[in-house]
């Protein structure tokens, strides 16, 4: 494993200069659940829910809040970003719940793992607090990065997008 790049030879936390690392296109994408109780699912699945179109606002959120990581996230390079998309799927079954997956590109010197990461936490706790009224027994969970493409590193692909483990550590990395 490589060393930690957010401190320095002395063990300061510093922001890593991206200088001289050239501008490649990148893309990650991120997701993550919020489960619910069945009554809870119904009122966003009819847009009934008092404050309005909880997955609409909830996009929204998630967008802003990728444009928005740099200033959430003390060591994250602000970056001027190409895309952002967030969508949901709902699910009902035995645990009723919305998965959010934020897709965020940019062209640059560093990658948007954190602000796909961002949008889809965010979005998940804008459906939280629309829906908290009725359910505060809403649970967020596996929120992970699936996928990153471009940089130095190259692409890392989730195992269990090809039906692996959901940690999305690689097999020698996984306890």
């Amino acid at each position: 494993m490589s060393s930690l790049t957010h401190f320095d030879a002395q063990g300061q936390a510093h922001m890593v200069d991206v200088a001289a690392k050239p501008a490649t296109h990148r893309v990650a994408v991120a997701t993550g659940c919020i489960e619910m109780q069945a009554s809870t699912l119904a009122l966003i699945e009819s847009g009934s829910a008092k404050k309005g179109d909880v997955l609409g606002v909830a996009r929204i959120a998630g967008i802003q809040a990728a444009k928005k990581t740099s200033d959430l996230i003390p060591l994250c390079h602000p970056l001027a970003l190409t895309r952002v998309a967030v969508a949901f799927a709902v699910a009902g079954g035995e645990v009723p719940q919305v998965a959010c997956t934020a897709t965020v590109e940019t062209v640059g010197p560093t990658g948007v793992e954190m602000e796909a990461l961002t949008a889809v936490q965010v979005a998940l706790l804008t459906i939280y607090d629309m829906c908290k009224a009725v359910d505060r027994g809403m649970r967020i969970t596996d929120v992970h990065v699936l996928e990153k493409h471009g940089g130095k590193s190259g692409s890392y692909v989730a195992a269990d997008q090809s039906g692996g483990s959901s940690s999305g550590l690689p097999a020698s990395q996984r306890t």
